[in-house]
């Protein structure tokens, strides 16, 4: 697909029936797979179009409505609300709240603590809400479901693939295979998981509290370690126990050694961007995902 912009999303809504001001409207180009606009209608409603990239993104977009109907069903907190459902836009009323990282010329800005006890709590509720959603239910949407092994499986395929299309630094291929093949680190059950659950796909009150949860894109049956990575990642140690606590009480399941699996999946995450960039076919991508793939441990 050609490159997208404002006038086009402003275009496309109108033709949906769904009139926006371009005064005041603004375009988020940092999405790899969505091209975002936020503009106003007369009411001085604040809407989100989300405009697909790629052809196999198209795809995705039924599943997605699908499974956002099911999770507003389970989460106390606010879902996009799809009023539009068409293959060329995706458009909902904004949630409440902002989000706690945005992504601006100058890179990430922060607007929420990493070390937030209030949001380490509420993150650790709602994620014990999400995977406790029957994966039945889950599976009725069409978002992909693995169990256990399938799980390990597709990591030892991903990291393969990417081993055969890259070069990549010897202790980092090694460290990935010793941890698919030690059982100690993985959880015995999957569950149903959004995949990129961190700040920026969080809005907050002004309190600091979530209130919403964006981009439902990535969500599937897997590994629950998928939505507890990016806190390990950011957050102080003490936070990241505050999360775990807080979904182990509201009846999330964790197993023996969730800490360090989430270690691992962090370090493994230029194997996700590698498969990006193969996907894509952009060179530019192959380029970014070498220079990670050279660095090493």
């Amino acid at each position: 697909m050609s490159a997208l912009t404002l006038s086009d999303a402003l275009s496309r809504a109108a033709g949906h029936g769904l009139s926006l001001d371009e005064a005041g409207a603004a375009a988020v180009d940092s999405g790899l797979d969505f091209f975002v606009v936020m503009a106003s209608d007369a009411a001085g409603i604040r809407w989100v179009l989300r405009l697909p990239r790629r052809d196999d993104v198209v795809a995705s977009v039924d599943t997605e409505a699908r499974l956002l109907d099911l999770v507003a069903e389970h989460l106390t907190v606010a879902v996009p609300d799809w009023r539009i459902r068409g293959e060329d836009l995706v458009a909902y009323p904004m949630l409440p709240g902002s989000p706690g990282l945005t992504i601006g010329d100058d890179g990430p800005e922060w607007h929420v603590d990493p070390g937030s006890r209030r949001y380490a709590v509420d993150l650790g509720r709602i994620l014990a809400d999400l995977h406790r959603v029957p994966v039945e239910e889950a599976r009725g949407t069409g978002v992909p479901v693995r169990s256990p092994d399938e799980v390990r499986e597709q990591w030892r395929e991903n990291v393969e693939a990417v081993a055969a299309e890259f070069t990549v630094e010897d202790r980092m291929l090694a460290r990935w295979r010793r941890w698919i093949d030690d059982d100690s680190f993985w959880p015995e059950r999957t569950v149903l998981t959004h995949g990129e659950i961190y700040p920026a796909h969080t809005t907050l009150d002004v309190e600091g509290s979530i209130v919403g949860i964006l981009d439902w894109t990535t969500a599937r049956v897997d590994d629950p370690a998928r939505d507890l990575m990016h806190q390990h990642m950011t957050a102080p140690q003490e936070t990241f126990e505050l999360t775990l606590g807080a979904y182990e009480q509201a009846g999330g399941h964790l197993w023996p050694r969730v800490r360090e699996h989430c270690g691992e999946y962090v370090a493994a995450a230029p194997v996700g961007y590698a498969l990006f960039a193969m996907t894509t076919g952009s060179d530019s991508h192959r380029r970014s995902a070498q220079t990670m793939l050279d660095v090493g441990l």
